[in-house]
């Protein structure tokens, strides 16, 4: 099985910037893969409509919005209210992001996604389900991550399936990387939480290995009762074959320390 799209960073993620003092060496490369497909007409329709309101662009083409010029984002006045904040990255089609959301009203959501189709879909899924807590980016998740979410704003990071780039060659690729669990820790607000799922088993090691050693992070049970967030995800047509296909899904929770 392949990882859902979008969980990949683009080309230019920023790697010169000093951010906490981490050595930016050990960010990810660069792993966006180019991908076009163009959207329906109802789904052109409803971008349109909706996208200047939910929607914010890094990075993109002039006319959809460029937000890393304005860090941090305003989160209190782009969702209207003051609310806990998980922050979903390589949203796809936004699924699990509107499932979610859905059975968790009082908790804002931000999905970040790089393909316009996945959250042209998932825009279009909100507005036929009128759900008002989720908001989207469209960019690279590391300058959203750096330039966009203040230190200790964030009460949950979800990374759903990224790509495991699974040659070793590739390695550097993957999105989890010491650095970058380093930054999703220093955004996430103490007894906040990151929650990552993957049917790879290497990939799995990988992520097992660099969020225990990150300092700021504890590994706890997903059935604890006392997480500030659901950590149950509705099972994707994506999960269910890789299910098919003999993948075993491994989930991963770490708490940010107080």
């Amino acid at each position: 099985m392949h990882a859902q799209p979008g969980v990949g960073v683009c080309p230019g993620a920023p790697e010169e910037e000093s951010d906490g003092g981490r050595d930016q060496r050990y960010l990810p490369a660069s792993t966006f893969r180019s991908r076009r497909s163009a959207l329906s007409d109802a789904q052109r329709q409803t971008w349109e409509r909706l996208w200047p309101e939910l929607g914010l662009s890094v990075g993109a083409p002039a006319g959809e919005g460029a937000g890393a010029g304005e860090p941090p984002l305003d989160t209190r006045g782009w969702f209207g209210r003051r609310a806990p904040l998980v922050l979903e990255i390589g949203c796809g089609s936004g699924t699990s992001t509107l499932a979610m959301a859905k059975d968790e009203p009082d908790i804002d959501v931000i999905a970040v996604e790089i393909y316009k189709r996945g959250l042209a879909q998932l825009l279009c899924a909100i507005d036929r389900e009128r759900v008002g807590n989720i908001r989207l980016i469209r960019g690279n998740a590391l300058d959203v991550l750096q330039r966009l979410i203040a230190p200790g704003s964030l009460t949950g990071v979800r990374v759903f399936f990224p790509d495991p780039w699974p040659k070793a060659r590739h390695h550097k690729r993957r999105f989890l990387q010491p650095g970058t669990i380093g930054l999703i820790a220093d955004r996430l607000l103490p007894g906040g939480v990151l929650h990552v799922a993957t049917d790879h088993p290497g990939y799995a090691e990988h992520i097992a290995e660099v969020g225990d050693a990150e300092p700021r992070l504890s590994r706890v049970d997903p059935d604890d009762a006392g997480l500030p967030i659901s950590v149950v995800r509705p099972t994707t047509k994506y999960e269910t074959k890789a299910h098919e296909a003999g993948s075993a899904v491994t989930e991963f929770i770490w708490l940010r320390h107080e």
